[in-house]
């Protein structure tokens, strides 16, 4: 099974996977993947372009790659925005997706309190796409299709 985990930055996606996912299972957390292949002391959360540019790559290599196990492996993939293709590939290989979204006062306190300023943007365009669709929070239990 794949599990597409979305929602807000600093909603507690990963935590969420660290309830759920057994050691076998596949985690796909681009963050943890930058943090991997870092220099020693990187921030958890601040990457160069071209860091990011090797993870996205990486992390596309190991879509495809778990692509091909749904029937061996469950596959959690955090995703904080997918578009439209993204969704649609989602839902052709019968993704069950979790939105986790606490609420937009405690994202953006999280936000400042553990993240670069430059989030607080990311938040803000993640919660203008999701109310446009109806959104409303969700627990971290919750999941909905889009």
């Amino acid at each position: 099974m794949l599990y597409v985990i979305t929602g807000p930055p600093a909603a507690g996606k990963s935590s969420w996977i660290r309830a759920h996912a057994k050691p076998t299972d596949v985690v796909i957390d681009l963050d943890l993947m930058a943090l991997a292949m870092a220099g020693p002391g990187a921030d958890h959360h601040a990457h160069g372009e071209v860091l990011l540019r090797v993870v996205h790559r990486a992390r596309q290599a190991a879509i495809r790659e778990a692509e091909q196990h749904l029937d061996q492996v469950d596959v959690y993939l955090i995703h904080t925005m997918p578009q439209g293709k993204a969704r649609a590939r989602y839902k052709r290989l019968g993704a069950r997706i979790i939105v986790v979204d606490p609420g937009e006062q405690i994202v953006r306190q999280r936000v400042r309190d553990m993240r670069q300023p430059a989030m607080e943007a990311v938040v803000t365009r993640w919660y203008r796409d999701h109310r446009k669709g109806g959104s409303r929070p969700v627990t971290a239990q919750a999941s909905r299709a889009w």
